[in-house]
């Protein structure tokens, strides 16, 4: 069972170094791959439509502006005229022309209708401002997604370096007591617990391997590169961060997190569709202007195949009665609406507190955190030192040595995620904000 496995193993690692091989690679900054992204990524080509349709709507809205022409044609047979007496004694048939057509042009254009077209062109292009803002939210969300994938492929590499260097010590462990069971100093179990424990780091390279594979494939689908491209991470993850205190990171959010920018558009556009409703409250004035072309005369007798035309041409005045006890209910609903968006507004800015507030402590916590781990590391490799050189002198067990490399391995394996982690709450705390 043991050769199988070891068969198994070398069978694995030699399809997935075949597998590397055929891969181009690719390094990248933290900086370069969320531009990439913002070139490239699908959602952010969905948000870019969204604005082209809602400036498209504003171009249509503004149309109002423009007269409407109505141009009209029809012909039709004309049928002979019948003649009857008022007591139906008597009656006679007319002849008259069978071909009949008229023509006409009309044009009208609103005058006044409270501002209505104005207030309507304004609302259309707040609506404009909304899908802007979309678009902003959706390239935070895209750059903080990518930039957490990086962040786990650079955890996986600096992971499967603190793996390999623990499997090479591992192995040469291995080798002495392999030299000391020649020797007759230490039974065969010694050797196959060795085994064993090289055994599970492969077992844990296999695994960060299929997991880098999984983030590398998510990551080439988003900054728009071959799928057989190998994203290599090359950020410092030691550069210097600007620290400030909470209450500077609120007031950056209440001014730059998209979310509450969109709101505040809302409560805009609640304000201007109450005085869209307002203007059913007044009359629509309008001018207009016509020309008509007939034939048949039918007018005159006999009745003469010959076109008539005439123009027109004046203003019309009309005023919805039913407006004076409809709008009063529009309005209500409206005033509702507007007091949503104020409350909504309301939430969105605690939200965002919060979310700020959690994401600066953990930031906090996360640079404590490195610092607590930094001196476990230190202790955990001097622990792995003096077990080493009491199990060579066959002053501890096996049991003792897998013990004193398993902290060993944990203790790097927490150091180098910390590291990472300091970052992630870094990115965290700039997306709460809204100035990722």
């Amino acid at each position: 069972m043991n050769k199988v496995f070891k068969i198994g193993c070398l069978t694995a690692a030699f399809f997935w170094a075949g597998h590397y091989q055929s891969q181009e690679v690719k390094e990248l900054t933290i900086k370069q791959a969320t531009e990439l992204a913002l070139q490239h990524h699908p959602q952010l080509a969905v948000s870019e439509k969204k604005i082209e349709i809602a400036k498209q709507n504003t171009e249509i809205s503004k149309l109002q502006k423009l007269p409407s022409i109505t141009a009209s044609t029809s012909q039709f047979y004309l049928g002979n005229s019948l003649i009857i007496d008022k007591d139906f004694s008597n009656s006679m048939s007319v002849q008259l022309p069978h071909y009949g057509s008229s023509y006409g042009i009309q044009a009208s254009q609103v005058i006044f209708k409270g501002g209505l077209i104005k207030k309507s062109i304004e609302i259309t292009a707040l609506q404009e401002q909304l899908s802007e803002l979309d678009y902003e939210k959706d390239q935070q969300d895209v750059k903080f997604l990518v930039m957490s994938n990086y962040l786990d492929v650079l955890k996986i590499i600096n992971q499967k370096q603190v793996y390999d260097n623990n499997k090479k010590l591992a192995q040469i462990r291995l080798d002495n007591v392999k030299k000391f069971y020649q020797q007759g100093m230490v039974t065969r179990n010694e050797i196959i617990r060795g085994e064993l424990g090289i055994m599970n780091i492969n077992q844990g390279l296999l695994v960060l391997t299929n997991n880098q594979k999984i983030l590398n494939y998510n990551l080439n689908n988003a900054l728009g590169l071959a799928e057989n491209t190998e994203i290599v991470p090359v950020e410092n993850i030691e550069k210097e961060q600007s620290l400030n205190d909470l209450n500077y990171y609120i007031d950056l959010a209440h001014e730059n997190n998209p979310s509450q920018k969109y709101v505040k558009r809302s409560i805009e556009i609640s304000d201007k569709n109450i005085e869209i409703i307002n203007t059913d409250k007044m009359p629509t004035i309008a001018g207009f202007g016509g020309y008509t072309l007939n034939k048949p005369i039918t007018s005159s007798s006999p009745v003469v195949d010959m076109y008539s035309g005439g123009y027109q041409v004046g203003v019309s005045l009309s005023y919805n009665i039913d407006n004076l006890y409809k709008t009063k209910k529009k309005l209500q609903l409206g005033q509702l609406q507007k007091e949503q968006a104020e409350k909504t507004y309301n939430l969105v800015e605690q939200n965002i507190n919060m979310q700020v507030n959690a994401a600066f402590i953990n930031h906090q916590n996360a640079i404590e955190n490195l610092v607590i781990l930094k001196e476990a590391q230190t202790l955990a490799d001097e622990n792995y030192k003096i077990t080493e050189a009491k199990y060579l002198n066959q002053l501890a067990v096996q049991a003792e040595m897998t013990d004193a490399q398993n902290q060993k391995i944990q203790a790097e394996l927490d150091y180098v995620n910390a590291e990472i982690d300091l970052l992630y709450q870094y990115y965290n705390l700039l997306k709460a904000t809204g100035t990722l």
